[in-house]
């Protein structure tokens, strides 16, 4: 029986719909919008460049159009809804998921990498008793370190980093709070306030994790887009549970027109549903948003190859140091290099390049009018 057939664009609305990119206020508005964004996302990548505002803030700023900076510190700091761990790279995730976590905490914990190796089981619990007896605490706090020479550009000279760090990746820290990018470690259960932890998530119970999330925030979904980031052995699990679906008809296999070499499938609800139409709606993205992140899927569904040109030398730069894509309905129409200039409080494009035949008057006036919106979510003005 041959495939349902999609066409490209069709699969793409899907796509940018389920993302929240199709609606003014997809997940409502106030403080409650960035725990239904972060819940329905799945995570929402955090990272330090702040060459303009950092990318946990702008994923949610393009989808939730009141978003306040500190929605997100209540979020994690006050309701603790959401806490930080690692999914493709550190990142914000719904509280409601930490069980999906637990058996990756457990995994870390009986074996730190290699960065690790210098810490020993009694440096972390000698941290955690720190804690315990101290209350939350951030590296700034720790003042009778013996300091050490830098490994790395991003170590610190204080061993105790290391140490917080191995807790946070076991999972008996948390980060409680962010001052700015400076976090600060509470021990988990007494964070939550839990009495006992929630039951770790079976193994069959993450891989399908993994491929609800996917078909909630990409609608059509393929292994590498639901495996993003995950080792063989996993990817190979989930494999398994998407054969699994198909043969209860609850997610139908679809072929793509133009991305016939790749397997595809869709919800089968989604499929008896109406296909969303594109409007005209325009975006200015971050290089870490979920829609960009995965660079593969993004190139075949919008025929544009966004490379992070960040830590690449200048001279070899196409579209500038921290690129944005820009999206206007369905289409990749321009790549805009910004940075704020804090001191005179402007937004700056340091370069513009459109994509394609999308040069117009039209579009231009399109991105301006989001390139000032999105200046005085930057300045806070």
């Amino acid at each position: 029986m041959s495939k349902i057939q999609l066409t490209k664009p069709n699969s793409r609305t899907l796509w940018l719909q389920s993302q929240g990119l199709t609606e003014v206020k997809p997940f409502g508005q106030g403080p409650k919008a960035t725990v239904k964004a972060i819940k329905h996302l799945g995570y929402v990548q955090i990272d330090t460049i702040n060459v303009i505002e950092r990318s946990h803030h702008h994923i949610l700023f393009s989808r939730i159009p009141d978003y306040k900076r500190s929605h997100l510190h209540q979020a994690q700091s006050k309701d603790k809804t959401i806490f930080e761990y690692w999914t493709h790279a550190l990142a914000y995730v719904a509280t409601d998921d930490f069980k999906y976590f637990i058996n990756d905490m457990n995994r870390r914990k009986a074996n730190p990498s290699e960065w690790y190796s210098s810490v020993t089981e009694k440096d972390v619990k000698g941290i955690l008793a720190t804690i315990k007896k101290q209350g939350p605490i951030s590296i700034r706090d720790v003042t009778d370190d013996v300091l050490v020479e830098k490994t790395h550009a991003w170590g610190s000279k204080k061993p105790s980093k290391k140490f917080l760090q191995c807790g946070f990746n076991g999972g008996d820290l948390v980060i409680a709070e962010r001052q700015g990018m400076l976090k600060k470690y509470d021990l988990t259960d007494r964070h939550f306030a839990w009495d006992k932890r929630p039951k770790a998530a079976t193994p069959a119970e993450v891989c399908e994790y993994y491929i609800d999330r996917a078909l909630r925030s990409q609608g059509v979904i393929s292994l590498d887009s639901a495996a993003y980031m995950t080792k063989a052995p996993f990817k190979k699990e989930i494999l398994k549970r998407i054969e699994a679906r198909v043969k209860k008809g609850s997610l139908v296999p679809v072929q793509i027109k133009g991305l016939e070499k790749e397997a595809f499938w869709i919800a089968a609800e989604t499929l008896d549903s109406e296909m969303p139409e594109a409007n005209d709606m325009t975006h200015i993205l971050s290089p870490f948003d979920p829609l960009v992140i995965q660079r593969k899927r993004f190139h075949m569904f919008f025929d544009y190859d966004h490379r992070f040109e960040a830590y690449v030398p200048k001279e070899k730069r196409k579209y500038g140091y921290f690129a944005l894509p820009v999206i206007i309905g369905d289409q990749a129409v321009a790549v805009i290099d910004l940075k704020t200039d804090r001191q005179n409080q402007e937004l700056l494009i340091q370069q513009w390049s459109w994509l394609g035949k999308h040069k117009s008057k039209a579009n231009k006036e399109k991105i301006e009018k989001e390139l000032h919106r999105f200046e005085k979510f930057q300045l806070g003005t």
